[in-house]
């Protein structure tokens, strides 16, 4: 008797829930009207890379996203220079984006000695890009020192690859 009861319970139980589901409607309501002269803009498909991406970055800046350096110099050349005048007009044209400078460093010398030399060139960078308008507080800095090499021979093109400082988007 207790399983007849459990399976009528059970079947009425189903029978409840399937009369409570929602049928979809026959016709969709229209869009919203505009109540000003304002009219919304249909939202499209993003055509490229998003915004503030690395992609959309290094596409706009010619693919200039790093800067580089003398052995043990962190002085700004004037072909950096130009590097970070187009990466200050990016920077101009979306105030919102927010960035880091990571410094790099060769493989010679101490760990400490490159960190310090590292967080140099990502200073300079940011200072140089600071004084073409770019606010200082958008802008964080990182050193990697000689932890992150892009080329890892141990030769002066190498080494040269090494003495970087690269701009790179916050997500």
């Amino acid at each position: 008797m207790n399983k007849k009861l459990a399976t009528v319970l059970l079947l009425a139980s189903a029978t409840t829930l399937a009369a409570c589901a929602k049928k979809a409607p026959e016709q969709l309501p229209p869009p919203p009207v505009s109540s000003g002269g304002e009219q919304t803009p249909a939202p499209t498909t993003p055509m490229g890379p998003q915004v503030g991406s690395q992609e959309h970055f290094r596409n706009a800046v010619n693919g200039q996203t790093v800067i580089y350096f003398d052995l043990d110099r962190f002085n700004i050349s004037s072909t950096s220079a130009a590097t970070l005048q187009a990466q200050a007009q990016y920077f101009a044209q979306y105030p919102q984006l927010t960035f880091t400078i990571e410094g790099h460093a060769d493989e010679r010398g101490t760990r400490e000695y490159n960190l310090a030399l590292g967080e140099r060139r990502a200073n300079a960078a940011k200072n140089y890009l600071t004084s073409l308008g770019i606010a200082p507080n958008r802008i964080a800095v990182v050193s990697y020192g000689k932890e992150r090499p892009v080329a890892l021979g141990s030769d002066e093109q190498s080494w040269a690859q090494n003495r970087r400082a690269a701009s790179v988007m916050i997500r």
